[in-house]
């Protein structure tokens, strides 16, 4: 399964929050053998959303989209799905239903349009918090305050599949760019991919679908490079 994922919020595109949701789904989805293939961060703005979540849907399985839920005037994620599937937004009888039932709260003590979801979405209860996530279309809406969004993940996580890839560290005490050769050899010899982290020493992340691919590769790169003694 290929998918994207989406972070909402004028305060990550100023540097006033670190992006860690992004960083959080991306090992989650990989858990679950789903492949990543885009992560980008929109501002609070409906026609940007709108045409992020619209862009990335006709290129991906799934979407995944976290920040910016909730009834307040910033909180325009909801709006701008609905709007890139040219939805209205209304109030939705499963989400009055959990707020009004198993969430502790009052649906009537609550703002204005807590409980508004694209038309025809699927709810999805916070039970980390106070507002739904939704599911429309194969995108997923998620909260953005990070506790909310692992507690949400969690009860859709099943949803995503594909190939878990295994992984093989391989720690070379050489130049990266002196690796080309060796990287580029194990790729064409073995069914892997090849990765390279420079730092106090190159981390050579060997990556395949078959783990004794993925050990074969790693050992064959162990007996080739410089390593710390």
């Amino acid at each position: 399964m290929q998918v994207a994922v989406i972070t909402v919020g004028d305060e990550l595109l100023v540097g006033e929050i670190t992006d860690t949701n992004a960083t959080w789904l991306c090992q989650r989805l990989a858990e679950q053998g789903a492949s990543v293939g885009r992560v980008v961060t929109v501002p609070d703005d409906v026609d940007d959303i709108a045409a992020t979540v619209a862009d990335l849907h006709d290129g991906f399985d799934a979407v995944v989209v976290t920040g910016g839920l909730g009834p307040t005037h910033d909180d325009v994620t909801m709006a701008g799905v609905a709007a890139a599937f040219d939805r209205s937004l209304v109030e939705h009888p499963d989400a009055v239903a959990w707020l009004d039932g198993d969430s502790g709260y009052s649906y009537g003590d609550l703002a204005a349009g807590t409980a508004d979801l694209p038309e025809g979405a699927r709810c999805l209860p916070n039970p980390e918090g106070v507002a739904p996530g939704a599911v429309v279309e194969g995108v997923y809406v998620l909260p953005g305050v990070p506790d909310e969004m692992k507690a949400m993940f969690g009860s859709i996580a099943e949803e995503f599949d594909g190939e878990v890839s295994h992984v093989e560290t391989v720690r070379a005490d050489e130049p990266e760019s002196a690796l080309v050769d060796r990287i580029d050899a194990a790729q064409e010899r073995f069914d892997v991919a090849v990765g390279s982290y420079p730092g106090e020493t190159v981390r050579l992340k060997v990556r395949s679908t078959d783990p004794e691919a993925a050990s074969a590769a790693a050992a064959w790169l162990r007996e080739r490079v410089t390593r710390q003694r």
